[in-house]
């Protein structure tokens, strides 16, 4: 034979010979498997039984919940990737998902959206040549619950290195935000609701050096203005609007900004802004706490860019029982008055320290007979709860639905005293009923209380909250330490952007980066799991949405990152417009999009986003968001001009981040 031949036939034959191994995906590391709740599974699924899909077991697999990510690193050395997947049958719910496989940032495959008892969907995928792999559960438009993805059955053919998972790319925490200068810089809404004869106090946000002298042209003479603090108080004018022109001047410079303080029956002109205790302390909130939070905000500058309540969530009462003995004890007195838990000896006292500092306080409670964590409700004592807050100083009330489903359902024996609603699927006044209730005591009060509807949005509060007396509310389920979600969740938000507008507002959750906790453990805080660039998209979201802005993570472990996200004066302008409205959406395809939203001056914010797991350029056409001719862009983050443009603006914009731009008429 040939030895030509021989060698061309050994050169042919030789691959065929190399052994192929099979590796299966539940065999690797997945700690690196990032998914919107819960901890993946191996070989089993999210509720802990045996792969299930459409009836078909399987003995071999992972089991993940919506949304989840799972970034492989095949090195060249895998041949196939094969799978079923579908929506587990144990999840027992209406969950959706789409399973998505990306090879070296290109779609390999995509399945329909699996719904409940759907067959398996087969995945047969040549990998040849293929280095990294992306594995993808998303959610199939409406929400995370039930959404449990099975990956079953699913395994490389592997000739050559072994796949490996491994960690989303690092992403450096660079800070975008300039430094304040030394000069004073006021900042701030430019439009402030308040109730006539009503306590007024308000701080005027202020960056620059210190000392700094304030003063206020046309401040109504019921009111005074301290000269070196900024912070303005005496009892709310007569009805009407009030121009006023706020000055303050140090040795480097002054600056001045018009404030209209319109006196009437609307609070919220513009979206509140502050800080709530839950996802960083949950049940262990104490008094001291508080405090320390109002000193972190003046110290931090937060106060300077507009950051003004200091909210304590749950758990400030007593409870039945609990792990914590201080946090037991009757819920009420003989009079019927709340009794706060023994971490909160003093709640006047409380609210005096952080008015004093010119910062404004708020509470929760739950219309129900105990709060989400088992801390003493409002049923029938609401009016007297109504007072106490009042009594107590309270600026802000936050009413959380909780334990009130036992009194919508009939099960709660103080259902008696209240309108009958039946049972199954209960009547739109099931929801507005206990919301206008303590929305109509608030209004009775003196001293303006600003009411935050927490019933994660059922019944559309969105179409009626205002109605009630809310100025704003929750249109969706907690966040809480799933923050994979904040495209999705803003983006059925922005879809009730009709009923946003000065006095109501849609409110997704609270802005949770820095160090945060595990709602699911009642953990300690930790350090938030979202990249840096997410976390700016995270705020830049929540200002174009013209959403409550309340940071929720640990104020003792604020670092320069995290308040150059939180602290952005330009970006905070977007949010607290006086227009009051929500962005539009226009989508680009499935991983980009741009929002816009029309600003008081003529000029508009623009967001553009990628929620894609790769890099990708974003444009924005002019005739897209009814501008013509030459606009100036600039770099909201960076508080740069970027230049004059024509009739487009495209920008490179990373992973799962944004660029967000304020775009006005170049000057002739």
């Amino acid at each position: 034979m040939n030895s030509k031949f021989v060698s061309l036939l050994l050169f042919v034959l030789l691959p065929l010979a190399v052994a192929a191994d099979t590796v299966w995906l539940d065999s690797l590391d997945l700690s690196n498997l990032r998914q919107g709740f819960g901890t993946a599974q191996v070989n089993r699924s999210m509720r802990e039984t045996p792969l299930s899909i459409a009836g078909t077991k399987f003995e071999r697999g992972v089991g993940t919940h919506a949304n989840s990510t799972l970034w492989l690193n095949l090195g060249g050395g895998s041949e196939k990737f094969t799978a079923t997947v579908g929506l587990d049958d144990a999840a027992n719910g209406t969950g959706s998902v789409v399973f998505r496989i990306l090879g070296d940032g290109k779609k390999l495959f995509e399945s329909e959206v699996m719904k409940p008892g759907m067959p398996g969907k087969k995945v047969d995928l040549n990998l040849r040549g293929v280095r990294s792999l992306l594995l993808q559960v998303a959610d199939g438009g409406d929400g995370i619950d039930y959404d449990h993805g099975d990956w079953a059955d699913a395994q490389f053919l592997v000739t050559g290195a072994p796949p490996r998972a491994i960690p989303i790319l690092a992403e450096e925490p660079i800070v975008l935000t300039p430094r304040p200068g030394p000069a004073p810089r006021i900042n701030g809404p430019t439009i402030y609701g308040c109730r006539p004869a009503h306590p007024f106090l308000y701080r005027v946000p202020a960056q620059g050096d210190r000392p700094m002298k304030f003063s206020a042209k046309g401040l109504p003479v019921t009111l005074k203005l301290d000269a070196t603090t900024g912070v303005i108080t005496g009892p709310t004018p007569p009805s009407g609007e009030y121009a006023v022109t706020l000055q303050a001047v140090n040795k480097h410079g002054k600056s001045r900004r018009l404030f209209h303080i319109v006196s009437g029956d609307t609070l919220a002109l513009t979206p509140p802004m502050g800080w709530n205790h839950w996802y960083a302390h949950y049940a262990r909130v104490t008094d001291k706490m508080m405090r320390e939070a109002a000193d972190i905000m003046l110290r931090t500058g937060m106060a300077d860019v507009g950051y003004q309540f200091v909210n304590i969530d749950d758990c400030w009462m007593n409870a039945p029982k609990h792990d914590d003995p201080l946090r037991v004890g009757p819920l009420r007195d003989s009079h019927g008055n709340l009794i706060p838990n023994r971490h909160f000896p003093d709640m006047r006292g409380l609210t005096d320290y952080i008015h004093a500092k010119g910062l404004k306080a708020g509470t929760y409670i739950s219309p129900g007979p105990f709060t989400c964590a088992g801390f003493a409700g409002s049923l029938g004592h609401e009016a007297q709860d109504a007072k106490q807050f009042a009594d107590w100083g309270f600026d802000f009330l936050k009413y959380d639905w909780c334990s009130y489903g036992q009194v919508a359902d009939g099960k709660e024996p103080a259902a008696t005293k209240y309108p009958s609603f039946g049972h199954g699927n209960p009547a739109l006044d099931v929801y507005t009923y206990p919301y206008r209730l303590m929305g109509d005591l608030l209004k009775q009060q003196d001293r303006d209380i600003v009411y935050n509807l927490c019933q994660y949005g059922m019944g559309n509060v969105w179409e009626w909250g205002e109605a009630v007396g809310g100025h704003c509310w929750r249109t969706a389920g907690d966040l809480g330490f799933e923050l994979d979600r904040i495209f999705e969740v803003a983006l059925r938000n922005v879809e009730h952007r009709i009923w946003s507008r000065p006095g109501s507002w849609n409110d997704p959750d609270y802005l949770q980066i820095g160090w945060i906790g595990n709602a699911a453990a009642n953990g300690l805080p930790k350090a938030c799991p979202i990249t840096p660039n997410e976390q700016y998209a995270y705020m830049s979201l929540w200002a174009l949405m013209a959403s409550p802005l309340f940071f929720s993570g640990d104020m003792t472990k604020l670092d320069e990152f995290t308040l150059n996200v939180l602290c952005n004066p330009e970006v905070i302008d977007v949010n607290q417009d006086a227009v009051g409205q929500s962005a539009a959406v226009s989508m680009i395809d499935e991983s980009t999009f741009i929002m816009v939203k029309d600003l008081e001056d003529g000029s508009k914010a623009v967001g553009l986003f990628n929620r894609g797991e790769f890099p990708s350029d974003v444009s924005v056409n002019w005739s897209l968001v009814g501008l013509r001719g030459k606009h100036v862009v600039r770099d909201l983050w960076r508080q740069k001009n970027l230049g004059i443009f024509d009739n487009e603006f495209k920008a490179p914009v990373p992973r799962r981040g944004v660029v967000l731009v304020r775009i006005e008429r170049a000057s002739r």
